[in-house]
């Protein structure tokens, strides 16, 4: 049995899931309402995910944002913050318009859930829950606007004391860190227990899904698929080759440059693993190293354009799949919510899962649908990372420009 176990865990991540995955649609198909037997294994993976999403989200926030020192945003980090803005909110309203444009996940429903209409914060109530009254009551209630706000806060706070001129002041701060990159790595361990059971949790929903569905559920995964990869064609085609014509970079050598960073980020899907190859590539490309260093490093952690663009696919296939009626505004708010809980998550492993389990969780959606699109999450993370890194390094390349022309 331990030998099978030590086989089993040296299978790549992305071909165990495939394969729980392709196995549950077979069940599912062959043995249809009988599969739903099934379901409470996959019932076991939804708990584990509800359990570890916050912790994990909040802990990487910190250490994220406690990694730099306040002086190193300067001009750079604003100009740079602006563009991260604009790609980010291109690429919202590019997965929210396509979503609503082709409505996937129409034809599908999950059996015996039932769900309530949630309401979308406005904006003003938004801003009162960002800041909590009470710390352990934020997490009690699994309140995650506030959860995000004091891990940002907590992250600066400890980043002043590791940077403070007051040597007192340095230790704590260190201390401080040693303590939450403690805690950041055991939560990691839980999390690699829980993608080592992900495979059977989603074979265990798919058989059960597709047991009720059949092959309607395969056309909406498809659908959902397709859309996806359509809004990063518009992302690249668009947005990130509009920033490099206004700069007056020449868009297909860009892309032939860095061509090795967008396709070693697509089969590893990770931004970190990605990032040296990347700033090699921007070198390539003519960026300053002095500006490769800075940018690429900040935007692996803070940009995120194809999880927004994801977010935008998936909360509009979750509202198809459970029948809710919501409005734009409503959508907006709630894709807006889920890109900011992505922050500092590029280097979490199935990063997009912990943050559309967190998301689906705040809103009252079923965290089934987080298992359904979990078969096909090895596909979209591809691409969706690959996205990232250009856009970190297009990013790169627009700042450098108008550092070059302020001299």
């Amino acid at each position: 049995m331990k030998y099978i176990w030590k086989q089993y865990m040296k299978v790549p991540f992305v071909l165990k899931m495939s394969v729980g995955f392709l196995l549950g649609i077979i069940v599912g198909l062959v043995f249809k309402s009988d599969a739903e037997i099934l379901r409470p294994f996959g019932t076991v993976l939804i708990h584990l995910l509800s359990l570890i999403a916050i912790p994990v989200i909040f802990l990487t926030v910190v250490q994220a944002v406690n990694k730099m020192s306040m002086r190193q945003l300067g001009r750079m980090g604003w100009k740079l913050i602006l563009y991260y803005a604009a790609t980010t909110a291109a690429a919202v309203f590019i997965g929210l318009g396509l979503a609503f444009l082709f409505n996937p996940g129409t034809n599908l429903e999950l059996p015996n859930t039932q769900v309530e209409e949630p309401k979308a914060p406005q904006f003003g109530d938004v801003l009162l829950q960002i800041i909590p009254d009470n710390l352990f009551q934020a997490f009690a209630g699994g309140d995650t606007l506030a959860i995000m706000f004091l891990a940002i806060i907590m992250g600066i706070a400890i980043s002043w004391m590791k940077f403070s001129a007051d040597s007192k002041m340095q230790e704590y701060g260190g201390l401080l860190d040693k303590v939450f990159t403690a805690f950041n790595e055991m939560f990691y361990i839980l999390l690699r227990g829980v993608l080592a059971y992900a495979p059977i949790g989603v074979f265990a929903i798919s058989a059960a899904t597709f047991g009720q569905q059949g092959w309607e559920t395969i056309q909406s995964l498809l659908k959902f698929v397709g859309v996806f990869y359509l809004g990063l064609l518009l992302l690249w085609v668009v947005v990130y080759a509009g920033f490099l014509k206004l700069t007056g970079n020449s868009v297909i050598s860009f892309f032939k440059q860095t061509k090795e960073a967008y396709s070693t980020a697509f089969f590893t899907s990770s931004s970190i693993a990605s990032l040296p190859v990347a700033i090699q590539s921007a070198k390539k490309a003519g960026i300053s190293e002095k500006t490769a260093n800075f940018a690429l490093p900040l935007g692996a952690i803070f940009n995120s354009d194809g999880g927004a663009l994801r977010m935008g696919v998936s909360i509009v296939f979750a509202a198809n799949v459970t029948n809710l009626h919501l409005s734009v505004t409503d959508l907006l708010m709630i894709v807006l919510v889920g890109t900011l809980l992505s922050i500092g998550t590029s280097g979490v492993p199935a990063a997009g899962l912990v943050t559309l389990s967190a998301v689906l969780t705040m809103f009252g959606l079923p965290l089934e649908i987080v298992a359904l699109i979990a078969g096909v999450d090895a596909i979209i993370g591809m691409g969706g990372t690959a996205s990232n890194v250009t856009g970190d390094i297009v990013g790169a390349a627009v700042v450098d420009r108008a550092e070059e022309r302020n001299g």
